[in-house]
């Protein structure tokens, strides 16, 4: 039902990520793989599991378009449609099922990341942008990490109705959710504009998220990471607090 449609080639947006050790699943964190399932990581990290390494900032990247930027964002993120929602650091870490486990929608260990988690992640491996993993946290920098450098953050107020909303994010920008209206942040996705396409042309989001949205046709869309409509009635939208831009 939902498609993404990229101007630039897909192969131009994350070709290192599929031909390179920058996407090789095992080398994802600071801890070599082979201790990922470990006494040590076991005791020290429980069901969160290893720390995410840092990512340096891909080659050339200071003479990408910033059309090309946004675009990579999604094209990141997209790897993990399908993973579950897992309070894990990073995504392929699929532990054995009698580790540690902090039970979520998916009912069972496995691949998978948290919203917040996802969200860094996203940006670490596709820029080497790092920024806190603790989504109140996240929420709330002015800067990031990028090859040992701060990174402005700018905050951009989305103010108060759906349409003015829709015009002012920008495919990549990072939307942060509240709880309720009135109550803390709990949530964050990653708008994804110009490059998203849906049968009523209802913009759309990629998050990890638990059970309880449902797509234009009102059915259920899996917990995990999965592309979501942002609807005008939606949690997302009544909800939304500000956003946060990383190029611009």
């Amino acid at each position: 039902m939902y498609r993404l449609e990229y101007q630039h080639k897909h192969e131009e947006l994350v070709g290192d990520l599929l031909h390179s050790e920058r996407g090789d699943p095992k080398l994802e964190s600071i801890t070599p793989h082979g201790e990922w399932y470990s006494p040590r990581i076991r005791k020290s990290m429980e069901g969160w599991g290893p720390k995410p390494r840092v990512y340096p900032v891909p080659a050339g990247l200071a003479e990408k378009s910033l059309d090309w930027k946004r675009e990579r964002v999604i094209a990141v993120a997209a790897r993990f449609l399908g993973y579950g929602y897992q309070h894990h650091h990073i995504p392929d870490w699929d532990p054995p099922a009698d580790w540690p486990w902090k039970k979520t929608c998916v009912g069972h260990n496995g691949k998978g990341v948290d919203c917040s988690n996802f969200t860094s992640f996203v940006y670490n491996q596709g820029f080497g942008v790092k920024m806190s993993s603790a989504i109140e946290r996240q929420s709330e920098l002015k800067h990031a990490e990028e090859g040992g450098e701060a990174t402005p953050i700018e905050r951009v107020s989305i103010g108060q109705k759906y349409a003015v909303r829709e015009k002012l994010l920008r495919t990549g920008d990072l939307l942060y959710i509240r709880g309720r209206e009135d109550g803390p942040i709990t949530h964050v996705v990653l708008w994804v504009g110009s490059v998203g396409r849906s049968p009523g042309e209802v913009p759309l989001i990629i998050d990890s998220h638990g059970a309880g949205v449902t797509d234009e046709d009102g059915q259920a869309i899996p917990c995990g990471v999965r592309v979501r409509p942002f609807r005008e009635d939606s949690w997302y939208n009544r909800c939304a607090s500000h956003a946060h831009r990383i190029f611009r």
